[in-house]
């Protein structure tokens, strides 16, 4: 299993989600841990997109470490505003 951290801008978004969503981020973000490799980010193979309904987590994987570190988590319309600004 790998250990797990944020970014610092992983708390603000995360308290915008509702609160049945934040339990569902929690048990994906355990899953995540437990087997990281997953879907990659269009346009860039460091970073991996994990989902939860119309949410989106984003996140990289630190194999040196065992560590994911996460990057995002908000619906799709704030997804695509965050990899705008990513790019």
């Amino acid at each position: 299993m790998y250990k797990h951290s944020v970014d610092e801008d992983w708390a603000k978004l995360f308290d915008l989600l509702p609160e049945d969503i934040k339990l569902q981020i929690i048990k994906k973000i355990n899953r995540i841990c437990e087997e990281p490799h997953k879907r990659h980010l269009v346009g860039n193979a460091n970073y991996f997109v994990g989902e939860v309904g119309q949410y989106r987590i984003i996140y990289r994987i630190f194999e040196r470490n065992k560590e994911v570190r996460f990057y995002f988590v908000g619906n799709h319309k704030f997804y695509e505003k965050w990899y705008k600004s990513f790019q």
